[in-house]
C-alpha cells in the first residue's frame, strides 16, 4: 500500500472512530469563542456532515473544492442569523440527520452534480445546521460563538478536502476507500434518523 494511501486510511479510521468525549463547553467558564469552536466537535452528526462536505467537494474537483464548502459555511451563517432573529424551522434535528445520510450517499456514489446544484444542496442542509447552532447558544455571546463554530466547520471541511485529495491520488484503491467512507457516513446518518 503506498504511503499516501496508508496515511489516508489511518486518517479515515481516526475520523470514523472519533467519538467526542466532552459536552458543550460552558461559555461562562471557557468563553464564547471556545464554546463556539467546540460546538461542532461535540456531535458526531456535525463532524460527519462537515467532513463529508469536504470529501465530496474534493471528489468533484475544480471549482467545487472551494464553492461547495463556502456555500455550506455561508448558508450556515444565514441560518444562525435567522435563528438569532427568532425564526424557527420545522424538523431541524431530523434534517441534520438527513444531511449526514444524504452527504454520505453523495460521497459513496461520487455524485457529479453541477457545482451550483451541489452548492445549493449543501446550502439547504447548512441552513438547518445554522439554526441548530443558534438554538444552542445559551449564555454565549453570539458573535464570538458564531465565529468559533465557523472556524471549526471550515476546519472540518478542510479535513474532508485533504482526505479526499489524498484518496484521489491513491488511484482505484483510494477511490474505493472514499466511497466506503461515504457508505459508512450514510449508515451513521440512517442510524441517527432511526435512533
Amino acid at each position: 500500500m503506498p504511503k499516501r494511501l496508508a496515511a489516508a486510511t489511518a486518517a479515515a479510521a481516526f475520523l470514523a472512530g472519533a467519538a467526542p468525549a466532552f459536552a458543550h463547553l460552558n461559555p461562562a467558564e471557557h468563553g464564547s469563542l471556545l464554546a463556539g469552536v467546540s460546538h461542532p466537535l461535540t456531535g458526531l452528526d456535525h463532524i460527519l456532515a462537515m467532513v463529508a462536505v469536504g470529501l465530496w467537494a474534493a471528489q468533484r474537483g475544480g471549482r467545487a473544492v472551494y464553492a461547495v464548502p463556502a456555500a455550506f459555511v455561508g448558508t450556515m451563517i444565514v441560518g444562525f442569523g435567522l435563528g438569532l432573529a427568532g425564526v424557527t424551522l420545522p424538523f431541524v434535528e431530523p434534517m441534520i440527520a438527513a444531511s449526514v445520510l444524504a452527504l454520505g450517499v453523495l460521497v459513496a456514489s461520487a455524485a457529479r452534480l453541477p457545482v451550483a446544484a451541489s452548492a445549493g444542496l449543501v446550502g439547504l442542509f447548512a441552513l438547518f445546521h445554522g439554526v441548530a447552532h443558534a438554538s444552542e447558544l445559551g449564555g454565549a455571546g453570539a458573535l464570538s460563538f458564531g465565529f468559533g463554530f465557523v472556524l471549526s466547520t471550515a476546519a472540518l471541511h478542510a479535513a474532508g478536502i485533504g482526505l479526499g485529495l489524498t484518496l484521489g491520488r491513491g488511484g482505484w484503491a483510494g477511490s474505493a476507500l472514499g466511497r466506503l467512507l461515504g457508505a459508512g457516513t450514510a449508515a451513521a446518518g440512517l442510524a441517527l434518523m432511526l435512533g
